[in-house]
């Protein structure tokens, strides 16, 4: 019986979110009716998560000549791809000016072991965008960021510890059936999304190196205006620099631990130096 108190939040948050659901299921299906005239992306923003993606994407959108899509992750190659063309470019808006150019950014790219094939097959002459962070912060504010979405309760050494086994055949699982989503995979990868050099050899197998454009996390956050510049240049855009150049989706926690920030950098230090030969760039980090 009613009593008159308003329902909680919590106890409603479910229904909005099955709402909106149902808002943007209908809003892509009147967008399909409309797919001929979307265009495919030209650039996607791949990883790495946590490494300013979220930042950057913004940041090129505010270009005149930048449509970006509806919405930022689309995770089409990763988790979507069996619903083929039309269904990834009803997430595009339609083309205004002839000059105009689309992507996307979607970070979960770079580490799924599936998607370099897919995005050299579906789009063969895209340009492809990865900023690399320093691993151990990439890893550290990976798993805070997992904590806040309520997906992780171990305390991050003990998730780095057990990384391994939350891992084992994930990978295989996913190569074997391209529609499994291995939660852990995507959600529980911390180190595992630091090792670059793994990451980027399955890309440039796949994918000629002009065409993949490498960034620095601490690059575009110590000098945004010369890594957004930069960027705009890869892409064939005039340079436009934005009107907030503040970084986003930006969080405070407490420091990582110093001596379990020494453990770890000893353990991933051999695969910095393979990324650092791989791409001919020393990133600094220790």
């Amino acid at each position: 019986m009613a009593d008159g108190s308003p329902r909680s939040s919590s106890n409603l948050l479910p229904g909005r979110r099955a709402l909106g659901r149902v808002r943007r299921q209908a809003a892509h299906t009147l967008r399909r009716a409309s797919v001929s005239r979307r265009e495919l992306p030209d650039f996607l923003i791949v990883g790495t998560q946590k490494g300013g993606t979220t930042s950057l994407h913004e940041y090129l959108a505010e270009h005149p000549r930048v449509s970006p899509p509806v919405t930022k992750e689309v995770h089409y190659f990763d988790h979507a791809h069996h619903r083929g063309d039309e269904w990834y470019r009803a997430h595009f808006r339609t083309t205004t000016r002839p000059d105009e150019i689309s992507g996307e950014s979607t970070p979960y790219y770079l580490f799924h072991p599936l998607v370099p094939e897919l995005v050299a097959r579906d789009l063969p002459d895209s340009k492809l965008i990865v900023i690399l962070r320093n691993p151990i912060d990439r890893a550290f504010s990976h798993h805070n960021h997992e904590q806040a979405l309520g997906y992780e309760e171990l305390a991050f050494e003990e998730a780095i510890a057990r990384e391994p086994e939350r891992l084992e055949g994930e990978e295989e699982r996913i190569l074997d059936d391209p529609r499994y989503r291995s939660f852990s995979h995507q959600h529980h990868s911390y180190l595992s999304r630091s090792r670059y050099a793994d990451q980027l050899e399955q890309w440039f197998r796949h994918t000629d190196r002009d065409r993949l454009l490498i960034l620095s996390s601490e690059d575009l956050f110590e000098d945004p205006r010369t890594v957004i510049a930069a960027t705009q240049r890869f892409l064939g855009l005039e340079q436009n620099t934005p009107r907030d150049l503040t970084a986003r989706n930006a969080r405070s926690y407490s420091p990582i631990d110093d001596d379990l920030r020494a453990h770890l950098s000893r353990e991933i230090e051999s695969d910095n130096q393979r990324l650092y030969e791989l791409v001919g760039r020393d990133f600094g980090w220790t």
